[in-house]
């Protein structure tokens, strides 16, 4: 594009200075000579302006040339504080934010399994480099803290009701019912002598051996055809069940007694010694898991995240109140750790902007609005010339009025 212009203002010169060779002998040329002359004067000072705005015209210490390079400073100060004012405040993120569903793309991005693995494959080979960093104690102190920490931030009594409202739903409820149920069948016929001993030592003592025998047969019979019953679909006490679990699910988001009666037990759990060692143990798994020493185990490494995180995010793509909350989650993440900082972002940019040198930023702006500013120079050639050639055509016509 440069050579495009300064080709156009070339040929305006060369034809002006041609054409004075034969004006005379044809004098219509005149008016072409004159459209030539305004044009090259056009073209010369859109040059000089575009020029001005990166370097010296032919090295010419004229003032106010070379505005970009004497300016660079203050035009990252100026880029800094306008993406600050008019990009990152609370409200311009607030709406923006709330028109992106970072939820759901991302959970269709993730569950298309070439992104999956892509994700997979960049853990597998940044997690061992991310290990290497600290020791086995600190890190086994810090998955401590942290797992401590987070659950004594979130209130037991709405996590639980929440987990048991998603599990407790709709054809689920029956599955779990039936599960429970095979579960206590289990327990009972495997702790049928201890049953049978128990129902003994509650007795008379006088009573025969033989009666007790008949007792304990009696309860295992009524607890196995009451087990057997209840797997009938429309049996009473499944219903009772549900009922007393629905109210129990209600009670843990309204109830304060009960809310705070959860937060107690966790504050007992989180505070017990044999969590963190627990905690420790499963850091020290899941390390020794991150840390394949074959070929082959970190290929089936990857495979395995691969799957989990296609499969997360198949899933999550469905779960429309989950999308909500994660929306949610990630709009107020970016807001409260981007917006309070956005002075400290405008200056990061005004730093950065600072430590190019001349040359670079000159190369960059040019590479980026170079094309423009040459369709100046060759807009202002052809204008030039036209005005050029009209207050021709206007003088010579008032002269032979």
């Amino acid at each position: 594009m440069q050579l495009a212009a300064t080709g156009l203002l070339t040929s305006m010169a060369a034809l002006y200075v041609v054409l004075g060779f034969w004006v005379s002998a044809a004098p219509w040329l005149a008016y072409v000579r004159a459209f030539a002359e305004a044009a090259t004067v056009g073209a010369c000072a859109d040059w000089f302006a575009v020029t001005a705005l990166f370097r010296r015209p032919l090295g010419l210490p004229i003032p106010h040339t070379a505005v970009i390079p004497r300016n660079k400073d203050r035009i990252g100060e100026a880029l800094g504080a306008f993406i600050a004012d008019n990009f990152l405040t609370v409200d311009v993120l607030e709406a923006r934010l709330r028109q992106l569903e970072l939820g759901r793309w991302g959970a269709g991005w993730l569950r298309q399994r070439k992104n999956a693995t892509l994700v997979a494959e960049r853990f597998v080979k940044l997690a061992p480099e991310l290990l290497a960093f600290s020791t086995p104690e600190t890190r086994r102190r810090f998955v401590g803290t942290i797992a401590s920490d987070v659950i004594a931030a979130v209130p037991a009594a709405p996590l639980a009701a929440g987990m048991l409202r998603a599990v407790w739903r709709d054809e689920r409820r029956d599955a779990l019912l039936d599960a429970g149920l095979d579960l206590i069948a289990r327990a009972l016929e495997q702790n049928e002598a201890l049953i049978r001993a128990e129902v003994a030592g509650r007795t008379y003592r006088w009573l025969p051996r033989w009666v007790d025998q008949k007792i304990a047969d009696a309860v295992l019979k009524g607890l196995v055809q009451t087990i057997a019953e209840m797997r009938e679909p429309g049996h009473l006490w499944r219903e009772r069940v549900s009922t007393y679990v629905d109210g129990f699910i209600a009670r843990l988001e309204t109830d304060p007694v009960l809310a705070a009666k959860a937060d107690g037990i966790k504050r007992q759990m989180t505070s017990h010694a044999i969590l963190a060692d627990r905690l420790g143990d499963v850091g020290n798994a899941l390390e020794a898991w991150l840390r394949p020493t074959t070929e082959d185990q970190a290929k089936a490494l990857t495979e395995r995240l691969a799957g989990w995180l296609s499969g997360l995010g198949g899933w999550l793509y469905e779960q429309d109140e989950a999308i909500a909350i994660f929306n949610d989650w990630a709009r107020l993440a970016l807001q409260r750790s981007v917006a309070p900082r956005r002075r400290q972002i405008g200056r990061m940019i005004a730093g950065v902007v600072a430590s190019w040198e001349v040359g670079s930023v000159v190369e960059k702006l040019e590479l980026q609005v170079g094309a423009d500013l040459q369709y100046i120079r060759i807009n202002g050639t052809i204008v030039g010339g036209l005005v050029g050639l009209a207050i021709f055509t206007l003088s010579r016509l008032w002269r032979l009025g």
